[in-house]
């Protein structure tokens, strides 16, 4: 997996000051994405050992509130490989941080993340589960909104993880 940038003190994508990651690759192609440089899988740099550990540094700080993984794209299936074991050692050093990701892919319908789809692989229900808050749909032009917190359009849904996967259905985190 590739990473586009990292951005250490982050406070537009997600509750608080937080580090965000930015994978690369993503097969959305969104009209007048904020970030098409990322769209490639090769742009950027390899997600390495040591740039797990520049983040992790960066997420000891008191004021850091938690990690936000957005790109590109978190759930294309080869970034769910490279993000899981990554984001389970996050929890681990880390419990008392949140874990927001951004996509492109709706959690409910047809293309949803946990059914039978091409985007649906081994490790997609072990990434959901140690998310905190997805922010899911993809950026739509048209109903750009810069009004809205943490989403580009209103489309977009700002989903509470842990509710939703007890309950079996959408909880918002944000209205």
């Amino acid at each position: 997996m590739n990473y586009a940038t990292i951005k250490k003190c982050d406070i537009a994508n997600g509750e608080g000051v937080r580090v965000s990651l930015f994978v690369s690759g993503c097969t959305h192609h969104c009209k007048n994405c904020f970030n098409q440089v990322a769209w490639d899988f090769n742009y950027g740099n390899p997600f390495t050992a040591e740039i797990e550990e520049e983040i992790f540094q960066e997420l000891e700080k008191s004021y850091v509130n938690g990690l936000t993984l957005l790109g590109g794209e978190p759930f294309e299936p080869q970034n769910q490989a490279g993000l899981l074991p990554f984001v389970k050692r996050v929890r681990e050093k880390f419990p008392q941080k949140n874990i927001w990701c951004y996509t492109g892919y709706l959690f409910d319908e047809k293309t949803c993340l946990l059914k039978e789809t091409q985007k649906n692989c081994e490790h997609t229900k072990a990434l959901l589960e140690n998310i905190d808050v997805l922010v899911d749909g993809a950026f739509i032009e048209e109903l750009k909104d810069i009004s809205l917190k943490f989403r580009g359009s209103s489309n977009q849904r700002v989903i509470d993880m842990p509710k939703t996967l007890k309950t079996g259905k959408i909880v918002l985190y944000l209205e």
